[in-house]
């Protein structure tokens, strides 16, 4: 089972509107609401993959509530976390023809320590049932990042594979955390590192430097030129077909469920990668986070090409 670890969940509303503008009256095509989030899009593109999922998340009032619901609808596992405060929405609004998203995120409530302690406990309880777990998404304010550090170092610890998709603070507390894989873009290694990295050559380096600073392994995404990982022994880089962009909100959600999955089914690291890869491209070509045909995503897989740098 893979655990998805998603502090600040959010109720996705999307609108999809061609020809987008800013500063007129549109018209939405269509609309759709879902379960939001850097983690229950992982959880969903998972469960497309095959796998079994458990989500944990904050959720609180009647837009907790709601996400819930649609998380059930969806048959999404939640083991929730119940606070004070308004889960958070976010609107996405997509120009299918353009393939290009406005997306508005809203901070999240303020959470405590004392949510933090019930959180972990809650997640700890029952981490013997996973055998990947990821951390995903933004912390919500008030959160103590030494709280979200102390579950990361306890999964790993537990003997569990720990995936880490975050930015900000809880990703600058998470390089150093041995033992784990820390999946980030081009653009956020780049500001980290004060550089460019927009190249599968220059990820590799930069990759190489993350770890010359105690990082474990790290896998890059490059957005169309898809993504490369490195590892104690090896740097791949897979690339995806072109594709024809509607949506490409949720195509790194995707692109981690697509390598924590193929990687809890016991395939290498450089197969993992290129499921990755295709997992987020699949995403790409669909509305909504995390959901897409599973033909596409064989289809997509075939046509990835894989390069040992």
């Amino acid at each position: 089972m893979i655990f998805c670890i998603s502090p600040n969940p959010a109720l996705d509303h999307t609108l999809v509107v061609p020809s987008f503008k800013q500063g007129t009256v549109l018209r939405a095509q269509s609309a759709l609401f879902a379960t939001g989030g850097k983690g229950p899009n992982v959880a969903r593109a998972a469960q497309i993959l095959g796998a079994k999922t458990r989500s944990f998340c904050f959720l609180g009032g009647r837009t907790g509530k709601h996400v819930a619901d649609l998380a059930q609808q969806e048959a999404l596992e939640g083991h929730w976390t119940w606070i004070d405060g308004e889960t958070r929405t976010c609107v996405i609004v997509a120009d299918d023809g353009t393939g290009e998203a406005t997306v508005i995120n809203e901070p999240g409530p303020r959470v405590t320590e004392a949510d933090w302690s019930r959180f972990n406990q809650i997640a700890l309880d029952t981490i013997m049932d996973a055998s990947d777990v990821c951390f995903s998404g933004s912390l919500p304010p008030g959160s103590p990042v030494e709280m979200f550090v102390k579950l990361v170092e306890a999964t790993r610890d537990a003997g569990k594979r720990v995936w880490v998709d975050t930015s900000g603070a809880p990703l600058h507390a998470s390089l150093p955390i041995s033992g784990i894989t820390i999946k980030i873009n081009g653009d956020e290694a780049g500001e980290i590192l004060g550089k460019t990295v927009d190249t599968p050559e220059l990820a590799v380096a930069a990759a190489l430097e993350f770890q010359d600073r105690g990082t474990g392994k790290v896998v890059i995404t490059l957005g169309k030129d898809g993504a490369v990982l490195v590892d104690a022994a090896n740097h791949w880089w897979a690339k995806p077909p072109v594709i024809t962009v509607k949506d490409a909100v949720g195509s790194g959600d995707s692109f981690l469920a697509g390598i924590v999955t193929a990687t809890a089914n016991e395939y290498s690291a450089d197969i993992a990668l290129k499921h990755a890869v295709a997992a987020g491209a699949a995403n790409a070509t669909t509305v909504g986070g995390g959901d897409f045909p599973i033909e596409t995503f064989k289809q997509i897989l075939a046509e990835t090409m894989l390069y040992a740098l």
